[in-house]
């Protein structure tokens, strides 16, 4: 069995840790120094290779950072402090909120500028903020409903994320179209790209905003048996 095959045993080693749910830094540490010597690496040479792989992707420690704060503030009361905060707003209901998070996150998607996602902002403070909303108005919890708002948040999420952060001139997205039309032929600037996606981002915006209006009204009218006008 030659050297490219016995480089494997790290992965048979995952395999077998995971099923007997060992401890997972464990087992990746003792699957990444094994592939290291059985390769004949070295641990210097992995120590090396492991630092500048990490120089070269270290954006992906701004996402590990965001989630360890996020947790820390969760286990510290971030999910109650935002419900208790919603309760005191009279007239807001779920769809408002998720129409005013939407807004703020495409025209912050502009500038690059990321609040966590689902996991380190969706989760922790604005269906917590929705949960508070049904709570102020002396409503019974219902799953499925909740539910639906989980679902109705991401979306909005998503879709204010991906059509927003093409209008961060120099984005990923951005280049990735750029380079796309100029294989195809078409040379634009970035900023011609920029103009192009204004109107694009307002409509998805806008028809993320109707879905998410309309659908928890009928919503509303389904579990709780009341409209918009009786939230009035």
């Amino acid at each position: 069995m030659d050297g490219n095959v016995w480089s494997l045993i790290g992965v048979l080693i995952v395999i077998i840790g995971f099923a007997l749910k060992l401890d997972s830094i464990l087992i990746v540490v003792a699957s990444l120094i094994v592939t290291a010597l059985v390769s004949g690496m070295g641990i210097t040479t992995m120590l090396e290779t492991l630092g500048s792989s990490f120089i070269a992707n270290r954006g992906m420690a701004i996402f590990i950072i965001i989630m360890l704060v996020t947790g820390t503030l969760e286990r510290n009361g971030l999910k109650e402090s935002a419900a208790r905060m919603i309760k005191h707003v009279k007239r807001v209901n779920n769809s408002m909120i998720m129409i005013i998070y939407g807004v703020f996150r495409t025209v912050f998607a502009a500038f690059n500028v990321s609040f966590g996602g689902v996991a380190g902002f969706v989760r922790p403070i604005v269906y917590p903020m929705m949960e508070g909303t049904i709570e102020s108005k002396n409503l019974p919890d219902n799953e499925e409903y909740f539910e639906e708002l989980k679902g109705m948040s991401s979306a909005m999420e998503n879709t204010a994320w991906f059509f927003g952060q093409n209008l961060f001139i120099g984005g990923a997205g951005a280049l990735l179209v750029q380079s796309t039309l100029k294989s195809l032929g078409f040379d634009v600037s970035l900023v011609e790209l920029m103009t192009v996606e204004i109107p694009v981002a307002l409509v998805a915006l806008l028809v993320a905003s109707a879905y998410v209006y309309f659908k928890d009204k009928r919503l509303m009218k389904k579990y709780y048996g009341i409209t918009k006008e009786d939230d009035k």
